[in-house]
This record gives C-alpha cells, structure tokens and sequence, in this order.
C-alpha cells in the first residue's frame, strides 16, 4: 500500500475533528489491452491532437478544459477557477450522516477507495472512527469534490483500514421500468420448490476461486502467435437438449449439479409435466433408452403371464385326468362288487 500513489490528498471532517488521509484507489484492472493497428501491414495507429483553427498539432501543455455553451461558444476553465471553488468539500470528505449499511442500494455502488492516514498525527482519530464505525455496525455517508465535480460516499471498515465507496446521486439511478415482462405468469409451488432444490445443490463458492477464464485464454492465443504456432481452438460446445417445459429444465439442471459435485442422484421428484398443447406437431419422440426400458418390461409382463397361463393349463389337465382315474377306479369296483353278489345268489339257490 505503501508504493502506491494516492490520487487525491485532503481531511476527513467528523464534526469538529478533522483526520489527514490520502485516498488511494482500492481496484485494479487486469484487462488486456490492445492497440489499434494497420492490417495490411501492422503499423500503429495513432490519434493526434490538432488545433482547429491553426490547424496545427498541439502538445499537452498546451491543452486546457472549456465548457461549449448552447451557442456553440467555448468558455475556458482554469484549474484556478476549480481550485477556489465555494466547497467545503474540495478538500474535505465531509460525513454528513451515519445509516445502516443495508439502507445503500448496491445500484448506487461505484468506484472502491482506500482512506490511508497521513501522518502521525492522523494516527489517533482515524483509529477513532474506525471502531466507532465498527461498534455502531453502520456506514458513514459523506460528501466529497474529485476530478471536477462533488460526489457522494459511503465510507465503512475493511479490515484495520476505512474504506470508500463513491456513491451514485439517488438520481442518477434509472427507476427499472419497462423492464420486468409485461404479461401475466403464475410460478407453481412445485416450480418454486425445484428452484430452491437448485440453489441448496448449488450451494455457495469462495470467491477466492474464481478466476478469469478469459483474459487466460487470450494471454493463451497471444503466447501461441508469439511464438509462432497455431492458437488454441475453442472446443466444440455441447450440444443442448431441447426443452420441453420449465419443469423438466429444472429438473436436469438439478441432476446436472448433483453429478457435477459427484453426489448419488436422488430419487426422482414426483412432478408432473406441464399440460401438452394441441398441436399438428408430432409428438416428440421418447430417448431410446426409455423406449427400450418400456420394451423389456413389457416382454417380461408378457413371459409371466405366459408362464401363470401355462401353470394353469397344467393344472387343469391334471386335475381332469385324476377326476378320470378316479371315476374309472369307482366303475371297476362297482363291477367286481356286482358280480360277487350274483355269484352268491346262484350258490344259494
């Protein structure tokens, strides 16, 4: 923090006392620029500053600021002028007000700053203002001048340092009209509750963990062309399923999300699809390997009652042919019977 330099010197102004502090910017752009060239031949292209009425390239020195009125006129401002402006804010942050810090609308959030104490004698309130910001769990709003105009502040604890956040004016923030769709649309609690399903597997992140997958892969393509070998190509997207209704699209983002943690898949939700439309369209076909599930079921179903079928038959014949021999055995006994009393009849007689 040391080596970095502040962009803006001036006091901290907490009623009667006054802290010394350096603003210094608390961001960093990783972004990689690039320069605009000739394509024919890779030259730079350059833009250069001409005067218009002496039609003649001007340095920086030589160039000021100027304010273009309704008639087209330019009236010239000096940093003089802005230097004694009738602000108590030009040099100071001047804290006007303590709020909840939930009472700021991230939509106002603008460029981060840190406020380092400049000096010994700094020492002592700014370490008063940090704990008493600390203690009352609420942020400082504050007003101050930087790059030729006033701006707003929200100044709160960042570890052992006060940080500050430069607000929007309230209005500067367009009202979101017109923005969220116009037509009528009733969520199902059983919508709601797959959506919530997919927050839970989800879950949080470390924002430590991500990174800028594509400033990696542009440094990658500029490494390759410097080195004169071909640029990695971009591997071929996935090929997206074509969704049928909202449920079943939340439905595989959950499965998706479960597997891609490598968690067992649950059980199947009982969800019912959402109502088909009458359409000349044919209906979509089923994937193939449910058709195929239905197929073996409905051959094993069959098998069965084939089998119960057969076991019936069989039980049938063998119950005709018992009642058969059993019918036969009672005739032939009834016979023998008969013919033994006959036989006595003529033994009598």
């Amino acid at each position: 923090m040391l080596n970095v330099r502040s962009i803006w010197n001036g006091a901290i102004s907490f009623g009667l006392v006054s802290i010394p502090i350096k603003l210094v910017n608390a961001t960093e752009s990783h972004t990689i620029s690039f320069r605009q060239i000739h394509t024919e031949d890779g030259g730079r292209i350059r833009y250069r500053k001409f005067c218009e009425l002496e039609d003649r390239e001007v340095s920086g020195a030589e160039i000021g600021k100027g304010y273009e009125d309704a008639d087209g006129s330019i009236i010239p401002i000096t940093d003089e002028d802005l230097a004694h402006l009738p602000l108590p804010t030009a040099k100071t942050i001047e804290i006007v007000a303590f709020v909840p810090g939930d009472r700021i609308d991230p939509l106002q959030m603008d460029a981060a700053y840190y406020l380092a104490a400049s000096g010994a004698p700094a020492a002592k309130p700014y370490t008063l203002l940090r704990e008493a910001l600390k203690r009352s769990n609420k942020v400082a709003i504050a007003k101050f001048a930087l790059r030729g105009r006033e701006r707003l502040g929200m100044l709160r604890v960042v570890g052992d340092a006060i940080a500050m956040h430069g607000l929007l004016w309230p209005d500067e923030v367009r009202a979101p009209e017109g923005v969220a769709p116009d037509t009528g649309v009733t969520v199902r609690d059983k919508e709601l509750d797959l959506a919530d399903a997919l927050m839970d597997t989800l879950g949080e992140v470390d924002l430590e963990d991500l990174h800028d997958e594509y400033r990696e892969a542009v440094e990658e393509v500029i490494a390759a062309k410097a080195a004169g070998e071909a640029p990695p190509e971009a591997p071929e997207p996935a090929a997206g399923g074509k969704v049928l209704d909202l449920m079943a699209a939340l439905e595989s983002s959950v499965r998706a999300a479960r597997e891609s943690r490598g968690e067992a898949p649950a059980e199947e939700a009982d969800v019912h699809a959402l109502p088909q439309r009458r359409s000349s369209r044919a209906a979509p076909k089923e994937p193939s390997g449910k058709k195929s599930t239905a197929k073996k079921t409905a051959a094993r179903k069959t098998s069965a009652s084939a089998k119960k079928s057969a076991g019936k038959s069989a039980q049938g014949t063998k119950k005709t042919a018992s009642s058969k021999s059993t019918a036969g055995t009672a005739k032939s006994t009834a016979k023998k019977t008969t013919a033994k009393k006959t036989a006595s009849r003529k033994r009598s007689a």
